[in-house]
C-alpha cells in the first residue's frame, strides 16, 4: 500500500475479521436484536458459496486487545431492500441477480459523457485496498478492507463542467431479479447523491471487491459506492448510472423519511436519530458499546468540507 493510501486507511488491527464481517446472525440473536428496527444501510455481506470461509484466525486481536470471533460464528445478515426487507433473506434472493455484462453510464454536466463496462473500469484503474469503518444507523459498525478505486478518478475522465455541483447515483432497476423493487412503498430505483467536492475526496471510492475477492451480490456487486464518513445507506449498491448535476439530487431515503435521513448523512454523535441515540455504537463481534467518532473517525480528512455549516440542520 503506498503512502497516500496508508494516510487514508486504518491499521490492520482494526479490520473487522472476515468471518465476523460475513456472518452475524448468531451474534444478533445472542444480543436479543433479531427483528430490531429497519436498517437503511447496505452493510452486511455473506461469503460466496463457492469460497468456503476459513475456520479461524488464531492470534488476531482488535486494537483494544480483544480476540476475534471464529469464522463460523455468524452468517447471512444483509441489508438490501431491493431484494427484501428481511435481512436474513437477502443472501439467497440476491443470487438471482445477473451482474455480467454490466455497464455504468456517466453523464450530465460533463464534457465527455461515457458508458463504461465494469471490466473496463477494473482494468483501467488500479484496484487499491482501503480499510474503512462502515457504520449503520442501527448503531453497529464494522471495519472492512475494500478493493476499489477513487470515485474522483472516474469523474475526472468525463470532465465535469463548471456548472456541476453534485453527483447523483442510480441503482439497477430490474424487478424480475430484484423482487424488492416491486414494493410500492419506495420510489425505485434507489438513488443517492453527494456534493461534487465530497465525491472528489480521496476517501470516496467505487468498490468492486473485498477481502481480495470480487464483491458478493448481496453487498452490491459488481460495483458500489463507499463513503466511510457517512452512514451506510449513502453507499449505494449495484450502480448503473452517475450524473453530474447543478442541483441537490433527490435520494431515496431523504425522500421517504426526510426528518430521519438527511442528504448529508455524516456520522455525527451529537445529532440523534429521532428513534435512537447516535452517541455510541457496537462493533460487530463485540458485546460492549464504544463512543461514536465524529465523521466516523475521518474528521482530519473531511471536516474541512463542512466549514461554516450547521451540521444539526444539514444532517
Amino acid at each position: 500500500m503506498n503512502e497516500k493510501m496508508r494516510a487514508f486507511s486504518l491499521p490492520s488491527s482494526e479490520i473487522t475479521p472476515e468471518h465476523v464481517y460475513f456472518s452475524r446472525r448468531d451474534f444478533i440473536k445472542a444480543m436479543g436484536m433479531v427483528g430490531v428496527g429497519a436498517t437503511l444501510a447496505a452493510c452486511g455481506v455473506k461469503m460466496p458459496a463457492s469460497t468456503p470461509p476459513p475456520s479461524s484466525a488464531p492470534g488476531e486481536k482488535d486494537e483494544l486487545g480483544d480476540p476475534v470471533n471464529s469464522y463460523d460464528d455468524i452468517t447471512n445478515y444483509n441489508n438490501y431492500y431491493e431484494f427484501s426487507t428481511s435481512k436474513e433473506a437477502v443472501a439467497q434472493l440476491s443470487q438471482s441477480l445477473t451482474t455480467s455484462p454490466w455497464t455504468i453510464e456517466v453523464g450530465g454536466l460533463v464534457n465527455k459523457p461515457q458508458t463504461f463496462s465494469i471490466d473496463d473500469l477494473i482494468s483501467r484503474f488500479t484496484q487499491e485496498e482501503r480499510i474503512y469503518r462502515l457504520r449503520c444507523v442501527e448503531a453497529w459498525s464494522m471495519v472492512i478492507p475494500w478493493q476499489g478505486f477513487e470515485l474522483g478518478k472516474l469523474l475526472q475522465l468525463v470532465e465535469p463542467t463548471s456548472a456541476a455541483k453534485y453527483v447523483g447515483f442510480t441503482t439497477l432497476f430490474r424487478p424480475k431479479e430484484m423482487q424488492g423493487e416491486s414494493s410500492p412503498f419506495y420510489p425505485w430505483p434507489y438513488t443517492e447523491g453527494l456534493r461534487l467536492d465530497e465525491a472528489m475526496n480521496h476517501l470516496a471510492i467505487l468498490a468492486t471487491g473485498l477481502y481480495g475477492k470480487p464483491l458478493p451480490k448481496q453487498d452490491g456487486a459488481p460495483i458500489r459506492l463507499v463513503v466511510p464518513w457517512k452512514y451506510g445507506f449513502k453507499s449505494i449498491k449495484a450502480i448503473v448510472k452517475i450524473d453530474l448535476v447543478d442541483q441537490m439530487p433527490g435520494t431515496l431515503w431523504s425522500t421517504v423519511a426526510p426528518d430521519e435521513y438527511g442528504f448529508y448523512a455524516n456520522v455525527n454523535p451529537n445529532v440523534d436519530h429521532p428513534r435512537w441515540s447516535q452517541r455510541t455504537e457496537r462493533r460487530i463481534g463485540e458485546f460492549r458499546r464504544r463512543d461514536t467518532l465524529m465523521f466516523n473517525g475521518y474528521a482530519d480528512q473531511v471536516a474541512s468540507l463542512y466549514t461554516g455549516m450547521d451540521l444539526r440542520a444539514n444532517f
